[in-house]
């Protein structure tokens, strides 16, 4: 506790001198070091700093007892840290017109797709700039999970195996989901998913893969159903926070974007890729059992993904107050079919997507006026 008050106080008193001219960026990635959203995304970041703005802009990493998801708004705000990993569900209320687009989840099968698309929506959308800049922060690129699917003690095969599971859910999407099916979508933080299963208080989770061996689920889990659930790509992984952005010159910012555009995608495939695969091997060595889901399975969950669209627009209106929500789907919708046919080009290579982001969305920007 003395270790933590400690590190606050001296983050605080950095925060309370003049930014101007500083060439050290305070970095808060939300996430222990054994997290993907510390290693590679902020590792990578650090490490591209320098190299895209001629050593002018460095980095360091601040630790999760300064600043950590919950309170990134806070910290970006104080700027205890002047780079944070803003997740915008967590902040709906001051980031409707993003958090709507997570709503789309399951339209997620690609994850370098779905980072892509809402990267260029959220760079295009001035209502979501503007709800940025309110809350005290720059936009600077999205990534992605993998697909989610079902980790369960119990077979899911068919549609009817659906009804009355008690299935662990991260996010509305998954929870209009499952109600879908005649399951029960149980709202609760992925950290307290394997006492829960153990507990026998759900029945599993509508979770990455990677859940088997991040949260121990391979103890627990006997089946996992590989249906195409959709992706968590509602992210801001490196919000810049206004005083420090201002503080850039046109340059500079350009830099700092080329760094932050070529550490998300690196993100994104070790996220939804690299560690998704030892966790499968995980679950296969472990006697899981994965399971291709029947077709009628796979036909709910189409028909879900039909019905959940059209309803999103009055969601927009009545959970986010957005009153042209059908027209802002229609534009992310449009977009993750460019991305799709861009990275079908480009196939899951970070470096060729990263190069494909830099010349669609942000080298279109205008620096002396983006964020500001």
């Amino acid at each position: 506790m003395k270790k933590t008050l400690f590190a606050m106080s001296m983050v605080a008193a950095l925060a309370t001198t003049s930014i101007v001219g500083a060439k050290d960026l305070r970095l808060g990635p939300g996430a222990p070091n054994v997290h993907p959203a510390h290693t590679p995304m902020y590792t990578n970041f650090v490490k591209y700093l320098p190299e895209e703005t001629d050593g002018a802009i460095t980095g360091t990493i601040m630790g999760t007892e300064v600043a950590n998801v919950p309170n990134m708004k806070a910290a970006l705000a104080s700027n205890i840290v002047q780079v944070g990993n803003v997740l915008p569900l967590y902040y709906a209320a001051d980031l409707p017109n993003t958090a709507l687009m997570g709503e789309l989840a399951f339209l997620g099968t690609n994850s370098h797709v779905m980072a892509a698309a809402l990267t260029e929506y959220v760079v295009n959308c001035g209502d979501c700039l503007a709800e940025f800049k309110a809350m005290g922060n720059v936009y600077a690129g999205s990534g992605s999970s993998d697909p989610y699917i079902l980790l369960t003690t119990k077979p899911i095969r068919s549609a009817a195996d659906m009804k009355g599971m008690r299935l662990r859910s991260g996010g509305s999407p998954f929870a209009r989901w499952a109600d879908y099916t005649g399951a029960a979508g149980v709202g609760m933080p992925v950290s307290s998913t394997f006492e829960a299963i153990s507990q026998g208080t759900i029945d599993g989770t509508m979770a990455s893969v990677a859940d088997l061996t991040s949260y121990r689920l391979v103890d627990l889990v006997k089946y996992a159903t590989e249906l195409t659930l959709g992706t968590y790509h509602a992210t801001s992984n490196f919000s810049i926070s206004n005083d420090s952005w201002a503080d850039m010159s046109v340059e500079e910012r350009k830099g700092v974007i080329r760094a932050a555009n070529r550490a998300n995608p690196t993100f994104t495939q070790n996220w939804a890729y690299e560690r998704p695969a030892v966790a499968h091997q995980a679950g296969v060595d472990a006697g899981i059992e994965f399971i291709t889901p029947d077709q009628d399975l796979i036909d709910l969950t189409a028909k879900f993904v039909e019905d959940d669209i059209k309803a999103l627009g009055a969601l927009a209106d009545s959970q986010y107050g957005i009153k042209d929500g059908d027209a802002k789907i229609a534009t992310f919708v449009a977009l993750v079919d460019k991305w799709t046919a861009i990275v079908a080009k480009t196939g899951n290579d970070p470096v060729a997507i990263a190069k494909a982001m830099q010349e669609e969305v942000w080298d279109k920007v205008d620096y002396a006026t983006y964020g500001l």
